[in-house]
């Protein structure tokens, strides 16, 4: 070991998830639609969700995305978008997040930012820990 300065890869799961947080009421997740672009350098991922509590809140959720069949190793989930969504008691909204070529794109082998084609898996929630819609998608 040097001095503090280290990475130490140990067992165990943290005590609060990326994104953890609490609220005073109770969200439901629904109607994940992915719709990619005919140039294939591009998608539209929509959700809905609602407010099924008794209170007004709000909601962070995130989007992670994970690059199944990359040609180099990838995280199994990166965090791509997040937003903030305020909601009284029993409202809904359909919501949409834009993937573009910053967000699809890896470094690859030489170091150069591609989009590889290939199998896509979307991750919606409100931490990394609480994932609520999961779809494949294919570009």
């Amino acid at each position: 070991m040097g001095h503090g300065h280290d990475y130490m890869d140990s067992p165990g799961d943290p005590l609060y998830s990326f994104g953890h947080g609490l609220s005073y009421t109770s969200f439901e997740y629904s109607n994940l639609l992915i719709r990619s672009a005919a140039d294939g350098k591009s998608c539209e991922v929509s959700y809905r969700i609602t407010n099924i509590g008794n209170r007004s809140g709000a909601e962070v959720v995130q989007l992670y995305l994970r690059d199944v069949v990359a040609s180099v190793s990838q995280p199994p989930m990166l965090l791509k978008g997040f937003t903030r969504i305020e909601l009284s008691p029993g409202e809904s909204r359909t919501t949409t997040f834009n993937l573009g070529a910053e967000e699809l794109s890896i470094y690859n082998a030489g170091l150069e930012r591609v989009i590889e084609p290939g199998l896509f898996k979307v991750m919606i929630g409100a931490s990394s820990a609480d994932i609520r819609l999961t779809e494949d998608f294919t570009l």
